[in-house]
């Protein structure tokens, strides 16, 4: 009995930490490739020239299919909000979200039957696949950018390394008092012209060329270090204080930019989203009123 409870306490573990595209033993997964082999199957099975497309028996039924799935999907931004276990939990909600989302190019692409042109259908076409793509893209992102977080930050919280950079900015100020002009001057650029987030160009590449720190390491190992007076020992402790920053500055854009990478598809995801519902319903409309 003791083995049993063990054995049933360390499934239930690796199922509290699967993650949602391995979710229920890639449950979500299969269904999505039935769904796609049995379209393909019934595409290749009918002998008729023109082959299917949209406005036959095969094309109608794939774009009920394919138009309920994206309604369907669309809720998804609704549906996160509520946190629930189970067979409705949110992580089987994302994985269907992901899988049956990317099943709808093979749905989609077989219900217009390879048929493209300067039309509203094809533009609502496009704009599924452009959202599906964009999706897949978050989806690897949410896969693997939250372990890089987790590893990248340790047990340090942002406000922490807020905090270690205005400290280490205090001891440079005080480690920069027997330097002369020019020299702390180029502490200076460190403590005035440092910035943490930048702009979004900087905060997604992760690339700060006029980061004021960096240009006061260069400043100082240009002047020259070196010797034992109290100058010399001055200019290493300010050395070693602007190293240590960049480090801590370093670990800090590393973060953000993660973070950012996670945020930033969904600044498109969920626009094309609402453009995509209003194409379809555009093709829909056109279909049903005016062919």
């Amino acid at each position: 009995m003791a083995r049993q409870a063990v054995r049933q306490a360390n499934r239930s573990d690796v199922r509290k930490h699967e993650g949602f595209l391995q979710h229920g033993g890639y449950r979500w997964l299969w269904i999505a490739l039935a769904l796609c082999a049995v379209s393909i199957a019934a595409y290749l099975m009918i002998d008729a020239e023109p082959r299917p497309r949209g406005g036959t028996i095969y094309g109608y039924t794939l774009g009920t299919i394919g138009a309920l799935l994206i309604g369907w999907l669309s809720l998804f931004g609704i549906r996160k909000r509520a946190i629930t276990t189970g067979v409705y939990s949110l992580k089987a909600w994302l994985s269907a979200h992901v899988y049956l989302g990317v099943s709808l190019l093979v749905i989609g692409t077989l219900h217009a039957g390879f048929h493209f042109g300067w039309n509203v259908h094809t533009l609502a076409y496009a704009l599924m696949v452009f959202v599906i793509v964009s999706g897949m893209f978050g989806a690897a992102a949410y896969a693997v950018l939250p372990k890089e977080l987790s590893a990248n930050r340790g047990e340090t919280t942002q406000r922490q390394w807020l905090e270690t950079i205005r400290s280490l900015d205090a001891l440079l100020r005080d480690a920069a008092q027997p330097l002369d002009r020019t020299e702390a001057d180029a502490v200076r650029l460190s403590t005035e012209q440092t910035t943490i987030g930048g702009s979004f160009l900087n905060r997604l590449s992760g690339q700060y060329p006029g980061c004021g720190n960096s240009r006061a390491i260069s400043e100082i190992s240009r002047l020259g270090r070196g010797g034992t007076s109290p100058h010399a020992a001055a200019l290493d402790l300010v050395d070693s204080l602007l190293k240590r920053k960049q480090a801590t500055l370093d670990q800090a854009r590393r973060h953000i930019r993660l973070r950012t990478i996670l945020e930033m598809w969904l600044y498109i995801h969920v626009p094309v989203t609402f453009a995509l519902l209003a194409a379809l319903t555009a093709h829909i409309v056109s279909v049903f009123f005016y062919w």
